[in-house]
């Protein structure tokens, strides 16, 4: 481990190299480069969930922490790790500080791994427009988390409205294991399903997108049932046009099946833990159609997945909450001294 304080984006590149080649085999064949953006206080979470992810796919994992954006003097801690706490990786932990956060692609770009894909994960509340980070714009798959949104409802429908082919959201993954199992049910059922029941707190967003990727697979419009007895989604029943009723029934790790004239069987619903679910998304690199349907099923947006997959940044500062145009506070630093000032800090291109 190399720790890197009051830095430069030069000297990051260089000791990631001297600690590349001391490691030797352990750093080859990476698969991707993983950039997390995350605030400090979740960062030991984003740290845990990255080394599982990355035991399973070989990555460069670029750990981007912004703090204190209005600040007046620019700061970069950097600590670098190979092959050791986090796993079987090239890890780089980036702390910025003052207007350096904003930039933060002039430090990342260069320690991008070459010829890879690029996965951004932002672990924390998901941003309202993804083009405003630059991190985003590079990246070829952009993983979400409305979960931890203040209203995760609404931000599944801001997805919706920012969706590009390429993203993804963990409130999705969360849902492959029931959507195994309801998909399971249909080897033995051959009539046509009707309606449909979600019973799951109102503000979960795992039940809404249950709730799309029913009524995008099935063509109909399923009933949510709200409940405050349980914090995650409770139950998803399907009513068949011969009568049958099929029921999935999740309880402590586990789940009943229940099916007109059957025995009830229990069956394997385990939570995982958020590492388990970013490798899943890892596993793909391509647009999921599927997520774009059930999105466009809960919003009413229509066409996702025939949007564009590039996108062109926007720049926006958080600090101010302004946007290009608009006048700067009196004594805030203008754009162009902001540039130079990185320029001569950080190298852009290597």
């Amino acid at each position: 481990m190399i720790g890197l304080w009051d830095t430069t984006g030069n000297e990051v590149v260089k000791a990631l190299s001297a600690e590349r080649r001391s490691a030797g085999g352990v750093t080859s064949g990476m698969a991707l480069t993983l950039v997390v953006v995350v605030d400090e206080k979740q960062v030991r979470d984003a740290e845990a969930a990255a080394t599982i992810a990355a035991s399973a796919h070989p990555c460069r994992l670029l750990i981007v922490v912004r703090s204190d954006v209005t600040r007046e003097v620019n700061r970069l801690d950097a600590e670098i790790v190979v092959g050791g706490r986090l796993g079987p990786c090239e890890a780089v932990v980036m702390r910025m500080y003052g207007r350096l956060a904003l930039h933060a692609e002039s430090v990342v770009m260069p320690l991008l791994a070459p010829d890879v894909p690029v996965v951004a994960w932002w672990h924390g509340e998901p941003p309202e427009r993804i083009a405003y980070d630059f991190l985003g714009v590079v990246a070829d798959r952009r993983i979400t988390d409305c979960a931890q949104a203040v209203d995760p409802i609404a931000a599944l429908r801001q997805r919706a409205a920012d969706y590009a082919p390429g993203d993804t959201d963990l409130a999705w993954t969360r849902i492959t294991p029931w959507r195994t199992l309801v998909a399971s049910a249909f080897d033995t059922v051959e009539a046509r399903v009707t309606g449909a029941t979600v019973l799951a707190p109102e503000h979960d967003p795992t039940a809404a997108l249950m709730r799309g990727w029913l009524g995008a697979r099935l063509g109909i419009t399923p009933v949510f049932e709200p409940t405050t007895e349980f914090p995650r989604m409770r139950a998803v029943e399907l009513r068949c046009a011969n009568g049958d009723v099929l029921r999935l029934t999740r309880e402590n790790g586990t789940a009943t099946f229940q099916r007109t004239g059957q025995h009830d069987r229990q069956l394997p619903l385990v939570r995982r833990p958020v590492g388990d679910e970013l490798a899943e998304e890892l596993r793909r690199l391509d647009a999921d159609q599927i997520y774009a349907d059930a999105l466009s099923n809960i919003s009413g947006l229509q066409g996702l997945e025939d949007r564009s997959p590039t996108r062109v940044h926007v720049w926006k500062d958080p600090a101010r909450g302004q946007f290009p145009g608009t006048p700067a506070p009196a004594g805030s630093p203008g754009l162009m001294a902001i540039w130079v000032t990185l320029v001569a800090r950080q190298p852009v291109f290597r």
